[in-house]
């Protein structure tokens, strides 16, 4: 989550506190009460009337229920006995645009400011190829019906008057998937969207939301049932110094969880069976290999390049065999996965992954839980690792780390086997780098793509600052004694978890 957006993650995270709260008390007749619990005062907006109204709307997402619309009335609890369930997926749409939030904020322009001298050798018009500047009262102004966005104009303005606009949203949009209604307020084209929550970080307005599971997971976690949480290596710093890989059982514990388990155990078992994939098909099966444990690029790669699928890696992800895993141990539990991503709750709800995967949470949904339950976590208990795990597993949760976990386990299997990689951040970037590959250059190659810039530990719902979290990670791997994914304990699970 952007850090810059101070205003917005207090009144995001305040909304899961207050769901969580909700859920552990079952006092579900408080939900009409909410609104006017977190927001005693306006942060910013036009009136407090309209922050309320656009907190309920993110009080019902983050207990699972749709939008309502506003040309009818109905309470903020309208549909909640459909969440007070345990067997509860999420359902379309995931990521929402609360639409009287939204600011119609203009899509790409250029613009020229008051800082125009309107000066006598006109530079911005002479270098138009369109002609689509011209002087009006001895100021530029742009045709923003003939310009086509080329950006010469600004490169050529000595006075730097001429300002690029973009809408957040869809700027970060890798999937160019946010559109204008008729009103000019921004709308998601689910056909193209994958589900990487970037346009819901990086609105201003905080216009955008994802439904959340905390409400089911807290009514499993209150019911006669094994409830497991599986945690993404992403987890480090999250949560402060303080709850790290021995203090995190003693942290889920209060929370009602019967135990839990580390991903990168699942992330071992991936890298092992990429490796064999990659040595076995390339290149006489396939041109190249691509890693597939992020699930917004892999829907991307196999949505707009068909051609390429069966070149993404036919293997499970890190969360899945780590989850097959808990059930085989414990086949009545019910699994949590915890991590950063928003893209993985799209996952989790394919009926391919459904019995393995129960719920999905976010770092920052997990931590509205702590808050509920008022676990201080700062005075946490050591414990013993119980399920031991290796560096490479820990550093799929940075860019480049992937493809790295899997060159190393597949030295050990070919010494003498050279693996080229390339690894791309960013869906634009990614879809860059297929392009690419199309032309034959990445011909032999095993390629990464990773959604969110720098990786995991920028998901839509991390909570610490990425650059902290990327060394943190680096810090557990080396401080994780067993380095190559080939030497888990685990390793010799595929075949019993595929």
């Amino acid at each position: 989550m952007l850090d810059q957006y101070a205003l917005i993650n207090k009144i995001r995270r305040r909304v899961f506190e207050e769901v969580a709260k909700l859920a552990y008390s079952g006092d579900f007749q408080k939900i009409e009460e909410l609104p006017y619990t977190i927001c005693e005062e306006s942060v910013g907006r036009s009136s407090i009337f309209l922050e309320r109204a656009i907190v309920s709307e993110r009080i019902r997402l983050a207990i699972g229920l749709p939008v309502r619309n506003v040309n009818e009335h109905k309470p903020i609890s309208y549909g909640i006995e459909d969440a007070i369930k345990t067997e509860r997926f999420y359902e379309a749409p995931l990521v929402n645009i609360i639409d009287f939030a939204c600011n119609a904020c203009p899509m790409e322009s250029y613009y020229v400011t008051s800082a125009c001298e309107g000066c006598l050798a006109n530079p911005c018009a002479n270098v138009c190829p369109k002609g689509a500047i011209k002087l009006v009262n001895g100021k530029s102004v742009i045709n923003q019906d003939l310009c086509i966005h080329c950006g010469k104009c600004q490169s050529a303005c000595p006075y730097g008057a001429i300002i690029h606009r973009e809408r957040p949203c869809a700027k970060v949009c890798g999937m160019h998937a946010i559109e204008s209604n008729a009103e000019g307020k921004a709308v998601i084209n689910y056909d193209k969207c994958v589900s990487c929550g970037m346009c819901m970080v990086h609105c201003p307005f905080g216009a955008i939301a994802d439904k959340s599971q905390i409400f089911q997971v807290i009514q499993a976690l209150k019911a006669d049932t094994k409830v497991y949480a599986i945690v993404a290596p992403a987890f480090v710093s999250q949560f402060g110094p303080k709850v790290n890989l021995k203090t995190l059982d003693d942290a889920m514990e209060k929370l009602g969880f019967d135990g839990v388990y580390e991903v990168s155990i699942g992330a071992d078992i991936c890298t092992i069976s990429e490796a064999k994939d990659f040595l076995e098909n390339v290149p006489e099966k396939l041109k190249f290999l691509a890693t597939s444990c992020c699930p917004a690029w892999s829907k991307m790669a196999k949505m707009e390049f068909p051609e390429f699928r069966e070149n993404i890696s036919m293997a499970m992800t890190p969360m899945v065999y780590t989850a097959r895993l808990v059930k085989k141990q414990h086949p009545d539990a019910k699994v949590v996965f915890i991590g950063p991503c928003s893209a993985k709750k799209l996952e989790a709800s394919r009926k391919s992954v459904r019995s393995d995967v129960d719920f999905v949470l976010t770092f920052e949904e997990l931590n509205g839980m702590f808050l509920a339950k008022e676990v201080n976590l700062n005075a946490l208990k050591e414990r013993e690792l119980k399920n031991e795990t290796t560096a490479d597993g820990r550093g799929f949760a940075v860019m480049g780390g992937v493809a790295q976990a899997v060159v190393n386990s597949a030295s050990k299997i070919a010494p003498d086997r050279p693996i080229p990689v390339y690894a791309a951040q960013g869906l634009d970037n990614c879809r860059a780098m297929l392009n690419l590959a199309k032309l034959g250059k990445y011909d032999g190659f095993l390629l990464e793509g990773m959604a969110c810039p720098m990786g995991c530990v920028s998901g839509a719902g991390t909570i610490a600052a990425a650059t902290k979290a990327k060394a943190m990670v680096g810090m557990s791997q080396k401080e994780t004694p067993k380095k190559l994914a080939i030497e888990s304990e685990y390793a010799d699970l595929i075949d019993k978890l595929d």
